[in-house]
């Protein structure tokens, strides 16, 4: 008997047997062009390049088959080819069926005239040559095997053989489904733990992510199992869109690739006709999502029944006499049950009559932390249809919705289930504006929508801080509401927060709150980390936009749950305190204090005095580090709110010197020497004695790899770079070419700087956006400097790849700038960094 042969490529410039061309050069050209033409498309191009390589492989097995006097074999397609879908650059998955009957070397050689024309081709190939049972016994020993006999077709060959092993491999799954379908969802927990979510990648795995086409393939096995089946509605369609995106990705890259990279979005969407990159990580998104919903109702469905199948009928019969398989029923709320560990309507519901209901149940099963049944989302939807919720909402449905914000982590997949049936549009119709739509700023981990969810989600760990949870939750659900509209997302959304406000019950002061609550949600993260706090004029201006101390205490909070919602690069213990510092101040503002009694971290502590006094005795700098581990924020957790994790070990730089032209660059230049990455810097001018004015340089900062430097040679070489005897640009420069030559080009948004008008009474204020990168405060200082400007303070933030720094600059008469004189200042730089 034959021997199993198996591989998955060709080897290298593999050529048909006899190192001549394969004669069947029919195909190449025919395959060429259906791939160039522009119809069919989709599932009509796959099944066409599926028909047309079945000819060609029927006709080399009928050719070579024949030659070699053979009879009782069967060529067959398993896998995704044998689901008749073929993409551009798919592998062919192949099976060589034979009955054991057939001379060895005659079968090798059959089968070195099936592979070698597919490897000439430079097409990936996956291939075994087996009897029916070593086929079956490979299954048993392989889940891989088994679920790609699921999809077995015939092509060419004994029909029967083909039949036969199709219906032997149905019955083996089914029998072992009990066994291999927890095998089967261990394998898609782990390829999510890897690939991640494909519904909030920016470059996601079309196949691999969770949600992908793997998925969809998991859920067709789950199916063929008997034991649960997938819901089944835009299930398909979802597969489809999927399976185009990738068509068009192989089009577009030449490449058997399933990852959708940056560079090549753009393309493929107009490759499938759509409006940019954003249309298709949209569409993309929205079917992953589908594809997610149904793999965990479908899944859930299996745990219920395997766990059902374990009691033995003797052993239920004994536990639940004549109520057995019946399940027990646990009241939740009103019209709201808990059966078989999930929340479904009790036997008296009438959701036709009982508008509310549907949230009502939501809530109910986000606080019990039990997923909402399916068919339950499904009456309340239908019923939705007949007798929607009145305008504006009754308290009760206000109060419901509030219950499932509030609700922690639990709230997530409940929403999530909400959304896929369509309930959450129909019930807030400003959502479909935001629903799967991509953040393409890398800080953002989540979609907007499921961004929104999350904030609600931190935001409930918040609520014993503040006097009004429910407006903290409901403002926490729209703060971001206007992304889905074109200009500044925040003036755009206050509009949109009152009318939902307004549509959810809430009375007109509650809405004012509301809007405000969303109008202003970056106000104070952005002050805090970006302008000076001795400042009066940005204490005001935060204080009049606020308009009083309930509100700052909503916002605060509000804050908090955005940033951590965010990701872990948009909030740590520094970012916190500096808020929390600007809250203080203005508070003290709105309760009528004045400014001097506030003191906050602004001010130099004992030791940055102690160094400025120094540095101003011995006319030189002085540094001082302090090594350190940002421990975690002072955010209210629970046990269903994950805390946020630690930043990684850096160091905490004091630098004083006496005040003299280019510090900053100097300064910033030596940390890009020493590859310390710069997360955050501030820059104070104090006068502490009569031998002159001081620069306060206070850093975080983290080594890039390997170990901290030593403050002398720090400070030596901050000597020499004052002095002009270390040429930091030029080592920079050096250094950036060496850097461009091992990395892969990243495309980044262009920099741009700007006048923040109205920010400061004593000075003008430069904010600069940009790619962080190595240098990059120090080109800004130097920039800075050959305009002829003073840096009376600075403020220095680092989220993600991005750099987001405030420079506060006076000119040389100590005074603001001009308008005029700004906007050349900021033109300058922003051409410095280009």
């Amino acid at each position: 008997m034959t021997e199993s042969v198996e591989e998955t490529a060709g080897p290298a410039g593999a050529r048909s047997p006899g190192n001549t061309p394969a004669p069947e050069g029919g195909y190449p050209a025919a395959r060429l062009r259906l791939l160039q033409d522009e119809a069919p498309t989709g599932p009509d191009r796959r099944a066409a390049l599926a028909r047309l390589t079945d000819d060609w492989l029927a006709g080399l097995l009928a050719r070579h088959g024949a030659a070699a006097g053979l009879s009782g074999t069967a060529l067959v397609a398993v896998g995704g080819y044998g689901r008749g879908e073929l993409s551009p650059r798919s592998d062919l998955d192949l099976l060589l069926l034979h009955d054991g009957r057939a001379d060895a070397g005659a079968l090798a050689t059959l089968a070195d005239h099936l592979w070698y024309p597919v490897w000439d081709l430079g097409l990936a190939l996956d291939h075994s040559v087996r009897t029916p049972a070593e086929a079956r016994k490979a299954a048993r020993e392989d889940l891989k095997v088994q679920l790609g006999l699921l999809d077995a077709r015939h092509l060419a060959g004994d029909p029967d053989l083909t039949a036969a092993l199709r219906t032997t491999a149905y019955a083996d799954w089914r029998e072992s489904a009990p066994k291999r379908l927890p095998e089967l969802h261990d394998l898609c927990q782990e390829r999510a733990e890897r690939q991640g979510e494909l519904q909030y990648l920016l470059e996601p795995d079309l196949k691999e992510a969770r949600g992908g086409l793997r998925d969809a393939t998991a859920l067709r096995a789950v199916a063929a199992s008997w034991l649960a089946d997938a819901p089944r509605g835009g299930l398909e369609a979802a597969r489809t869109r999927l399976l185009d995106a990738r068509d068009a990705l192989h089009l577009t890259t030449g490449r058997a690739t399933d990852r959708l990279s940056l560079q090549e979005q753009d393309q493929v969407a107009t490759a499938l006709g759509m409006l940019d990159a954003d249309a298709l990580l949209r569409q993309t998104y929205e079917s992953a999502r589908t594809i997610s919903y149904a793999a965990d109702v479908t899944w859930r469905e299996v745990g219920r029944v395997l766990r059902a199948r374990s009691l033995k009928p003797m052993l239920r019969g004994l536990l639940h006499g004549r109520t057995a398989g019946k399940g027990e029923r646990s009241p939740l709320a009103e019209g709201v049950v808990e059966l078989d560990g999930e929340a479904v309507l009790a036997r008296t519901a009438r959701p036709e009559r009982d508008p509310v209901l549907v949230l009502r149940a939501a809530a109910a099963a986000a606080q019990a932390g039990l997923p909402l049944a399916t068919h339950a989302i499904r009456r309340c939807a239908t019923a939705t249809d007949t007798k929607p919720l009145p305008v504006p909402w009754p308290a009760e449905a206000r109060e419901q919705l509030v219950t499932l914000l509030g609700a922690g982590t639990h709230t997530v997949p409940v929403w999530e289930a909400l959304e896929a049936e369509g309930i959450i549009t129909r019930l807030l119709p400003d959502w479909e504006r935001v629903r799967c739509r991509p953040q393409r700023n890398p800080v953002h981990t989540w979609t907007v929508d499921r961004h929104l969810v999350e904030t609600a989600v931190r935001a409930s760990a918040l609520t014993r801080r503040v006097h009004r949870p429910d407006l903290l939750l409901v403002a926490a659900l729209l703060h971001d509401i206007g992304k889905g509209w074109p200009g500044d997302h925040s003036v755009a959304g206050e509009t949109i927060a009152r009318d939902v406000a307004a549509r959810l019950g809430f009375d007109a002061r509650d809405t004012t709150v509301i809007a405000t609550l969303v109008r202003h949600h970056l106000l104070l993260i952005e002050t805090a980390t970006r302008r000076d706090l001795d400042d009066p004029a940005t204490v005001g201006a935060v204080a009049e936009a606020v308009g009083s101390t309930r509100t700052l205490e909503l916002l605060h909070a509000l804050t908090e749950a955005d940033a951590l919602a965010t990701g872990p690069a948009a909030w740590s213990a520094w970012r916190g305190g500096l808020v929390a510092d600007l809250v203080k101040r203005v508070a003290a503002r709105l309760a009528g204090e004045p400014d001097t009694e506030v003191r906050g971290a602004g001010e130099p502590t004992a030791e940055q005095e102690r160094l400025a006094i120094e540095a101003g005795r011995t006319g030189g700098p002085v540094l001082a580090l302090h090594a350190r581990a940002e421990a975690p924020t002072d955010a209210a957790t629970g046990p269903e709110t994950p805390a946020p994790a630690q930043e990684p070990v850096g160091v905490e730089l004091l630098i004083a010197v006496p005040d003299q032209p280019g510090v900053l660059p100097a300064a910033a230049g030596v940390l890009a020497l020493h590859r310390l990455t710069v997360r955050a810097a501030d820059l104070l001018l104090l006068d502490p004695i009569d031998d002159g004015p001081v620069l306060l340089l206070s850093w975080r900062v983290a080594a890039e790899y390997g170990s901290l430097p030593q403050a002398d040679r720090l400070r030596a070489d901050l000597l020499r770079a004052l002095d002009g005897s270390l040429d930091v640009p030029a080592r920079l420069a050096e250094r950036e070419r060496a850097y461009a030559r091992r990395s892969r080009v990243v495309l980044a948004p262009p920099p741009r700087v700007t006048v923040a008008g109205g920010s400061s009474d004593t000075a003008t204020v430069i904010e600069v956006r940009a790619q962080d990168a190595h240098g990059l405060l120090h080109r800004i200082g130097r920039a800075l400097e050959t305009a002829g400007v003073a840096v009376r303070s600075a403020h220095i933030s680092t989220l993600g790849a991005n750099a987001v720094d405030a420079f506060y600059v006076t000119g040389e008469d100590g005074a603001p700038l001009t308008d005029a004189a700004a906007h050349e200042v900021a033109a300058a730089v922003e051409r410095a960094l280009q």
